[in-house]
């Protein structure tokens, strides 16, 4: 029965204790007093621009086929190759639409000879109209005939429309496809004037960036050089893989021709500024994408934790919408460490 009691007077002093609420305290049980450093608040005009991230591509993607299939005779440029406006690109072997444009060329031959024989029996009154209106018409679809064989024989050859380079080589020679089948899918670029940067930005990003707005573009493969870059299109739909919105920037390259993919950074200026709190970077505590904690005086050596909504992170400042109303000084030291019952002591 004591041991029973006992039992009882222990665990009830071990929840009492649970209970009570912790205590920051030094190993030699004194309270734990922690240094920091405090700062201002400040206000400041956050920067009109919008910072996103992407890959280089060109203004237009074009993909060569043959109008009609068969067996590729030769493709002659392979993957990365550059190429000019008219330049030969592929062709295909004519020989079945060769002998189909020969073939309907004997038919409009005898077309032809069909209708002057009805016409020399009509006059002499041996063929009727009707006869003689059949003949010309026989000849008409002859021909018609005749013209879209050709037409089909003048897309065995692929040239190319404008200047630009080989992203991807699909058919190789001797390999037989189908019609519109893509055999190579190609960027145009016009002398370093058509590359874009493609970014992704939020749906608020989208509807404050316009068409025609400037912006600076850092590319990893020239890291030393920064280049100018205006807002060339906007998508109207989210990219279903990765929800974003996407934005085209038209870049300035010059005489330079990155690979298509390239990974670059874009500023781009909106001209929209807002008024933010700016705080040091050290002073933001548990940000988890829009929100984060601070930590504010109260009074000598107390403190308390306020919920802040970040509007943007640029180096070593974070600008905050709050207007921290009542709060003049901010811990930007040791906030790490800190909790809502820990005391300070302030040093400069």
């Amino acid at each position: 029965m004591k041991n029973i009691q006992l039992t009882i007077a222990a665990t009830a002093i071990f929840l009492f204790s649970c209970s009570k609420e912790p205590k920051n305290v030094n190993p030699l049980g004194e309270p734990d007093i922690i240094a920091v450093k405090i700062a201002n608040v400040t206000s400041l005009a956050v920067p009109g621009s919008v910072t996103a991230t992407g890959f280089v591509s060109t203004e237009d993607q074009t993909n060569y086929s043959f109008k009609t299939g068969g067996v590729i005779s030769g493709v002659m440029v392979n993957e990365g190759a550059f190429f000019r406006k008219g330049q030969l690109l592929a062709t295909i072997n004519s020989t079945e639409l060769s002998s189909g444009v020969a073939q309907s060329s004997l038919g409009v031959e005898k077309a032809q000879r069909d209708y002057d024989r009805a016409k020399s029996l009509y006059k002499d009154s041996v063929f009727t109209l009707e006869q003689l209106q059949n003949t010309k018409t026989a000849l008409d679809l002859s021909k018609k005939v005749k013209e879209a064989v050709a037409f089909n024989e003048g897309y065995t050859k692929i040239y190319a429309s404008s200047d630009g380079f080989v992203v991807k080589k699909i058919g190789s020679e001797g390999e037989i496809i189908g019609a519109g089948m893509p055999i190579l899918l190609t960027n145009a670029v016009n002398n370093g004037n058509g590359y874009v940067l493609k970014v992704g930005v939020t749906d608020l990003e989208w509807a404050v960036i316009k068409i025609g707005q400037v912006a600076t573009v850092r590319l990893d493969g020239y890291p030393n050089q920064q280049f100018a870059a205006t807002v060339f299109r906007k998508q109207q739909s989210a990219d279903r893989e990765i929800g974003s919105f996407q934005i085209e920037l038209k870049l300035q390259l010059k005489n330079l021709e990155p690979p298509i993919g390239m990974f670059g950074k874009a500023e781009i200026f909106t001209n929209k500024q807002d008024n933010a709190i700016a705080i040091p970077y050290a002073a933001l505590v548990e940000a988890d994408g829009s929100k984060g904690f601070i930590f504010s005086t109260d009074g000598k050596n107390k403190i308390r934790k306020v919920q802040v909504n970040i509007a943007k992170i640029e180096n070593d400042h974070v600008f905050i919408t709050d207007k921290l109303e009542g709060i003049n000084q901010i811990v930007v030291s040791n906030s790490a460490f800190l909790n809502e019952k820990s005391l300070i002591k302030i040093i400069k």
